[in-house]
Order: C-alpha cells, then structure tokens, then sequence
C-alpha cells in the first residue's frame, strides 16, 4: 500500500499537480490538508474520475483536509471529540481497506507565548485524549498530515535558529513524543535514520527552498503493526520546484509512504 500526505496550500490551485502526482506514484491513499475550500467546492468529479473515494472536511479559504481512497473508505469521521476549535476542519479519519488513517491539519500557533500558541497545545493534547479513547494501537493505524511541528533538531535546517521557536519548541515536540508514547512510530525518522531532514516544507520567502531552509513538520506516525510493514518514505522534492508541474507549487511537498 502507498500513502502520500501533502498540504496543497489550496486545493484549487494545486489540482493539476494533485492529478500529476497521481499519475506518477499511483497511491492507494491520499491525503490532503489546506485545501481551503468548502466541500460543495471541492474538486470530487476530477479525482472520483482518478480512481478514488473522496471523503472532505472543508471550510472556506482556510484549513481544511481530505481523505482519498482507491481502496475503499469506511466509518468515515470528521473532526474528534473534545476539539477545543470545533470549528475549524483539521481531522478527518476513515478506515481505508486494513488500516485506519487520521489525516490531521495541526493548528500553527502563531508564535511562542501568544493565545494562538496556547490553543495549539491545548488541541495537541484534546487530540491524543481521544486517539486514546478511540483507538487500539495494536491495530493498524497511521496518523498522517501536516502536524505544524519539527521533533527534533534534525528537522529544522537550522538548530540554533530555530531552537525554543514556534513549531520546535519543547512543547510541541513534547507532544509528538506523548504521541509516540501511546504507541506511535515515526515512520519518516525510522526509514531516514539519524540524518539532517529529509524536508517537507520551505517557506515562499527568501529564496528558502534553493537555499535549502528547510522543515520536516509533515509526519506519518504508525502504530507497530504498520511500522512493521514499513517499506519506504521519501519527499517528492520536485514538486516544490516553481520550474516543475502546472502553476505554482505548494510550500510544502509530498510524503509518500509505502508499506509492504
């Protein structure tokens, strides 16, 4: 089975690389965070004619996610019990063939200190309560998104700079291990091992992507029985090229997640 989560930055503007992407690495599963449309709006009829099931959680202009599936999806969920933002569209979960996937959109917290940065750790925390409450982590099960959080140094392109900020604070990257500690592994750091990255997202600005400033804050975390699985991650890094594809590109690109 292949996996890719991506945030497309709009899915409006990114649905022909979406489709391109389809076309080169044929997942079985997709998922999407910012598509920033709501669901009437979202381009169903395109990618039910690529192959898959589409289940959308949206709203207009910001966040939203969605789950795609050549595979079949069953016992479709949108948002989580205890969301401290009921309002915003940032989780949908479904079980895809063997395996439940939760496509999650965390929120940014702005920066360190502010309210923002508070509702951040508050909805980290509502979130593991109820994966915890929900779920077995002796069954098949992959968390996958843009989780807003680098979980260690290696993740950031830059250590010291980056060291106590938003999205590499202790924290947040508490969280990610409180996560794990359930019973979660991180797929993309055990098929990398002890290397800098490999990034997912650089910012618009500055020329950050060819100057290689860079942050691994998209995650796929699974449970052992798909950690056992566990064949392949890597990061399409071409589709974050302004030259490659149709239009301009995400600031993030692809992960993409392949079990045996």
């Amino acid at each position: 089975m292949r996996l890719v989560t991506w945030n497309v930055n709009s899915i409006k503007q990114r649905l022909p690389r979406v489709l391109a992407m389809i076309r080169r690495h044929e997942p079985d599963v997709i998922c999407l965070q910012e598509t920033k449309v709501e669901d009437q709006l979202f381009p169903t009829m395109e990618l039910v004619a690529a192959g898959y099931e589409c289940a959308m959680f949206g709203q207009r202009a910001y966040n939203g996610v969605a789950l795609l599936s050549r595979v079949g999806l069953k016992d479709v969920r949108y948002g989580f019990d205890g969301d401290p933002i009921p309002g915003q569209a940032r989780v949908v979960s479904a079980q895809t063939g063997d395996l439940r996937v939760v496509c999650i959109y965390v929120v940014n917290g702005q920066a360190v200190g502010t309210p923002a940065y508070g509702t951040k750790l508050a909805w980290l925390d509502a979130f593991r309560v109820w994966m915890a409450a929900t779920f077995d982590p002796a069954d098949p099960l992959v968390i996958c998104g843009d989780v807003n959080i680098a979980p260690d140094d290696r993740d950031v392109w830059d250590p010291v700079l980056w060291r106590g900020s938003i999205l590499a604070s202790e924290p947040e990257r508490a969280a990610v291990r409180a996560l794990e500690a359930w019973g979660l592994t991180d797929l993309g750091r055990a098929a990398a091992g002890d290397v800098p990255g490999p990034f997912t997202f650089w910012d618009y600005t500055a020329g950050a992507f060819h100057k290689g400033w860079g942050l691994r804050i998209d995650l796929a975390l699974g449970t052992a029985p798909v950690a056992d699985r566990l064949e392949s991650v890597m990061v399409d890094r071409d589709e974050r090229k302004p030259t490659y594809g149709e239009g301009k590109p995400s600031d993030h690109a692809p992960l993409i997640v392949t079990l045996l």
